[in-house]
């Protein structure tokens, strides 16, 4: 008979790492952000004080915490994926370790601890590009856009000639620091490019963002999967929501091209280039981030 855990009977805070909670050479200060995978946390390094962002995993649907902090499956039918999915973080650590650039999340440690594995991170202080949009704190210009997609561009840029994708880039994932500096974060859905056993991986879809190949098992995913999600992350600062999910535009799309509906307020080749990056098509897409560069900045 297997196993099974009641999450009704367990209390809520054990869900999360408590502040003074003492991880390998970290100490845990506060809560950051929570998913369905993971936690993120501030902490500092006990050896000189440094603080750093600790993201852990712990998916949700698949494991609990246990009150010494023990991170388990809910169920023997779990275990399979909880061990696969971490396997992945710890897959994701260690590319990232090896992927420094000034606008991507910097990785400076990661390691095993309390039967799940944690990654380590720079704290950088900043908004995500999503509550800028949610509560217009920011005045959305044209040359605030360029400003901070070119940064991001760059970023995502050197993913790409290192042979990934980083296939989950939206407003969430875009955190903008003083001076309009931005840095790519959330890497948990990279995949090597090409990549021929892609049927293998696990899925990660955002509505509005993601373009149609990701929905799909069988179409190949590139440099143009991820343009798309810029396009779409363009457009989003441009409507203040989210676009069309990529289905409901491959069976009707309706969405009004931006360089209509946005054509008093920015640049027309500007608008034409979000316009490229979100074709439904993959084909009829700009193939390469040099590609967009160009268009977007003519």
């Amino acid at each position: 008979m297997a196993e099974y855990y009641d999450p009704e009977t367990y209390p809520k805070e054990w869900n999360y790492l408590q502040s003074g909670t003492i991880i390998d050479d970290y100490m845990v200060e506060r809560q950051l952000a929570h998913g369905g995978f993971s936690s993120v946390y501030l902490a500092r390094r006990r050896a000189d004080q440094i603080q750093v962002a600790i993201k852990e995993y712990l998916p949700r649907k698949l494991a609990h915490r246990t009150w010494n902090n023990q991170v388990v499956a809910n169920s023997n039918e779990a275990k399979t994926l909880f061990r696969h999915g971490r396997a992945l973080f710890f897959e994701e650590a260690k590319v990232l370790a090896d992927l420094k650039h000034p606008n991507i999340v910097e990785v400076v440690n990661f390691f095993q601890a309390n039967a799940t594995v944690y990654m380590v991170m720079t704290y950088n202080y900043g908004v995500t590009l999503d509550k800028i949009l949610q509560h217009k704190t920011l005045e959305i210009t044209a040359d605030f856009l360029l400003q901070v997609f070119s940064a991001l561009l760059s970023g995502v840029d050197f993913v790409h000639q290192r042979q990934s994708i980083h296939l989950d880039i939206k407003p969430a994932n875009i955190l903008i620091r003083p001076g309009n500096d931005p840095v790519l974060l959330d890497f948990g859905a990279i995949q090597p490019y090409p990549n021929p056993q892609r049927h293998k991986q696990s899925k990660v879809l955002t509505k509005g963002f993601s373009p149609i190949e990701q929905y799909s098992d069988k179409d190949s995913l590139g440099p143009w999967t991820d343009l798309y999600a810029i396009g779409a992350s363009l457009r989003a600062c441009l409507d203040y929501k989210a676009p069309a999910p990529a289905p409901d535009r491959y069976h009707n799309d309706t969405l009004m091209p931006a360089a209509k509906a946005h054509k008093k307020k920015f640049p027309a080749a500007f608008l034409q280039a979000i316009d490229w990056a979100m074709a439904v098509k993959p084909e009829e897409r700009p193939q390469s981030v040099t590609e967009f560069m160009k268009a977007l900045t003519a």
